[in-house]
This record gives C-alpha cells, structure tokens and sequence, in this order.
C-alpha cells in the first residue's frame, strides 16, 4: 500500500466550487491525506471552513502556513492552491521556495509578467509543479494523444477545438462570476483563460504541436462586462498545421461543450467531454470508428488512467484525479532520488507559461482588430 502524501490547501474554503473538485480528487486514489490549509482571503472564513473539513492546522494565510509547514517534522509534502488565478504566483513562490511541491489550478497566474516570474522560481526549486490542466487526465484524451505519436492519422493539417458554455449569458451575481469577470483578479482575459487556455491546452496535448501564431478576435457581448466572454482564434502551429478555437461562456444550451477535431492526411479524431467515455478515429476512405473507454482498441495509455470495466462511465473527477494519481507518483519518486517513471504524464510550469502566453496574445490580436501575433 502506498503512503500517503501529506498535502496542505491554499484556496478553497465552504462556498468555493474548485476547492471541493480538488480534494475529492485528491482522495479518490487514496494518494493524499488533506491536513493543512489556508482556505480564505480572511483568517474568519478560513478557520470556519478548515474546522467544517476537519483539518489538523488552520492558518490564516498561506505565508504563515508555508513558513511554519517547512519547519514541522510532519509537515505538508504538497500544497494545492486553489485560489482567484491573482494569488497563484504570490502563493506557489512561498511553497516553492521552501522545497514544498505544488499543485496549481489553471490558468497558471493572472498576468504574463507573473508567469514568468513563477517559472523562474519553479526552476530554481528542487520541488515539482503541477498545473491541473485536468482535462490531459481523460483516458480517451490519452488514447488519442497516443495515436497521434505513433501516427495512425498521419501529418497533421488541421485541429478544430471549442468550449462553449453559456452560464454567463447574462449579468450574474455569486462569487464564481465575480471574481471570474474581475480583471483584477481573473486576469486581462475572460473566457480565453477561463476556458480557453483548456482548449489550446488540449489541442497541444494530443497533437503535440506547438502554437506558433494566432489571430483572434475577442468580445464582452454582455454590457459593462470588463473582460471577454467569446472569443474566435485562427491558429498556425509548428510544421504547418491550421486551427481554429472558439471560447465562449454565452452560449445558450451549452454547458461544457469542450470538443476537439484533429484531422491528418491517414485519418482523423474526435472526442467530446460532454461524452468522454467514446473517441472516434476514421481513417481516410473507411468507415467511422468507435474507441471506447476500456474496450476494444484502446491502447496502454488509456489503461493506465481508466479504473473501471467498459460501460461505467469515467468523467471530470476522475480526470481530476488522474492528475492528482500522476503527481503522488512523481512526488514519490522525486523523495526516493528516482526519475519519474516514463509513464507519468501530468501539465508542467512551462504548459501553464504557454497557457498565459496565449490568453496574452489573444488579448493583443484582438486589440489589434485581429492581427496575427507571434507566441
């Protein structure tokens, strides 16, 4: 049996949706044991939610958790910051710089110059960071990625990706909308890094390639609104192949309609969050075919994440978790003085600093009443 990793939270507290997505993430593999945390902007809120969860050691902020959880015998081995993307940087470089492993909500902070500045510190840190790009955990998400490298659709030409939603179709008043509408704390871009860095995410994830330019064309549809909550990109990647990604939070009858397309000169691709279990490949002039979950032709890489038979279905905690799984794994071999086994797979600092390099150059483009802009 596994021992379990000693893991803090910073973010998160009673009424934060993505708090709660992390810690039954955490546990669904039995990998981690929550036992510290920081869980609100004010020392009342975090005391009150820290005692509803439980933990051992509440703190008031997460610089007096970091300083004190490096000095303990026991202390945390890992901290999940769950905060508005504003405070990722100040909060991961406390951790990071006390040899403390991260484990970090996307997008990686709020402004490029942060970005930057916390891969410097990632790189200094013996500790690893892991960015919860969550949707990389899918297993039919691996299995395409899979077959992209051993070439089975061929060169790749085209990528079409898109995330619509629509529950900011209108004005909305509760926290998630607040803070995710306030440029000061989401960052320049709305739905482009809400949602958007998922998608360009995902699109570099199972092709492999990288962006090289884009030219997009963003828009705050809902009046007074300050950042964008639609956003349309035509992408260049490396070695020639186009796309195009559409992000948008208001689009009625949409509720996580992530989906991507990828098609090569042998063949093509399509998988659908909204029915994750399934990914299609159609190989040029042959029929369409159906991959499941599990089931017949599907590869190792989607076995490696997949817990249960063909059928049952598997979805966004489990991708969560598939993460989490992929991080105990690593951190585990990093305290043994192992390398990480070639297996493991999880979203490093550099896909967080491509990520905010995006959400910055759609912001530019469009600006620029959609020019193209380098990455």
């Amino acid at each position: 049996m596994n021992t379990r990793i000693r893991l803090g939270m910073v973010g998160g507290g009673n009424d934060a949706f993505i708090g709660g997505v992390h810690r039954i993430a955490s546990r669904i593999d039995d990998r981690f044991e929550l036992v510290a945390g920081a869980l609100s902007s004010t020392p009342e809120k975090s005391r009150a939610s820290g005692e509803a969860l439980g933990l051992p050691r509440i703190y008031d902020d997460f610089k007096q958790m970091a300083i004190r959880e490096a000095r303990l015998k026991n202390g945390i081995q890992a901290v999940s910051i769950v905060t508005p993307n504003h405070m990722h940087y100040l909060a991961a470089r406390e951790f990071l710089k006390r040899g403390i492993h991260v484990i970090c909500d996307k997008p990686l902070t709020s402004t490029l110059a942060d970005a930057k500045k916390l891969a410097k510190a990632a790189e200094s840190s013996d500790a690893l960071f892991i960015l919860t790009h969550n949707y990389t955990g899918y297993p039919m998400v691996r299995q395409a990625r899979e077959m992209v490298a051993k070439g089975e659709i061929g060169k790749i030409r085209v990528v079409q990706v898109e995330y619509p939603q629509d529950w900011l179709t209108q004005h909305e008043d509760f926290k998630q909308a607040e803070w995710r509408t306030d440029p000061a704390r989401s960052g320049a871009g709305g739905s482009t890094g809400d949602i958007g860095t998922h998608a360009h995410n995902l699109a570099r994830f199972i092709t492999g390639l990288e962006v090289e330019s884009l030219a997009a064309d963003l828009d705050a549809f809902v009046p007074g609104r300050q950042v964008d909550d639609n956003g349309h990109v035509m992408l260049r990647f490396e070695g020639g192949a186009k796309g195009m990604l559409w992000c948008s939070q208001v689009a009625p009858g949409n509720e996580n309609a992530l989906r991507i397309r990828v098609y090569g000169d042998k063949g093509g691709l399509e998988w659908a969050q909204e029915d994750p279990n399934y990914l299609w490949h159609t190989p040029f002039g042959e029929p369409k075919r159906l991959i499941t979950r599990n089931g017949a032709g599907a590869g190792d890489a989607a076995a490696r994440v997949s817990r249960v038979p063909p059928g049952h279905p598997e979805g966004y905690l489990e991708g969560f978790a598939n993460i989490y799984s992929e991080a105990a794994e690593a951190i585990t071999a990093h305290a043994a003085g192992q390398p990480m086994p070639d297996a493991v797979m999880y979203p490093t600092i550099d896909d967080g600093l491509r990520g905010v390099e995006f959400i910055d150059a759609c912001v530019r483009s469009s600006a620029r009443n959609a020019a193209w802009v380098k990455l």
